[in-house]
């Protein structure tokens, strides 16, 4: 079996190579043990994730990522998944957070590739606590060379991703 990610980022920029972003979904995909699996990962405009968001999720906004995994076909068979990102959302997010953009995206990879594999999150703060998150974020901090801007005095926590 094999591992096929595609990447496209047709009409936005992005800080990170499309072979790096190939990478960190793979990377995932390891750590998970998968041995077959076909994704697509898009990095698309603020207009269309909202359409995306509206089309699919009834939810009129905007967002920073959004993941579509398919049924399995049978046991064997690979895994299959789309994955949408807005990186202006995501420049917006890291800065909120005090991120670099390119940590930001490395997070937003791992986070759409663990929701195609199945993992969920609750849609309350409580997110940050479950166990996805955690996987997610102990993942990043192995994939996202991680360099902090400096915080104002306020002691800030991780905020959850718009929109989710």
């Amino acid at each position: 079996m094999s591992i096929a990610i595609g990447v496209s980022a047709d009409g936005v920029r992005i800080p990170v190579s499309q072979a790096r972003v190939a990478e960190i979904a793979r990377a995932v995909l390891r750590s998970e043990r998968v041995g077959a699996a076909m994704i697509s990962v898009s990095f698309v405009s603020n207009r269309a994730i909202r359409v995306l968001n509206r089309q699919h999720l009834r939810r009129d906004r905007v967002t920073d990522v959004i993941a579509f995994g398919f049924r399995r076909a049978g046991r064997g068979a690979p895994i299959i998944g789309d994955i949408y990102i807005a990186p202006d959302v995501a420049r917006a997010s890291a800065g909120e957070n005090g991120v670099s953009v390119r940590e930001e995206l490395v997070r937003l990879v791992v986070h759409g590739t663990l929701h195609v594999l199945g993992y969920e999150h609750p849609e309350t703060e409580a997110r940050t606590r479950s166990a996805m998150w955690r996987r997610q974020e102990r993942l990043v901090a192995r994939l996202a060379p991680i360099r902090r801007r400096a915080r104002r005095s306020r002691a800030v926590t991780r905020r959850t991703p718009r929109g989710l």
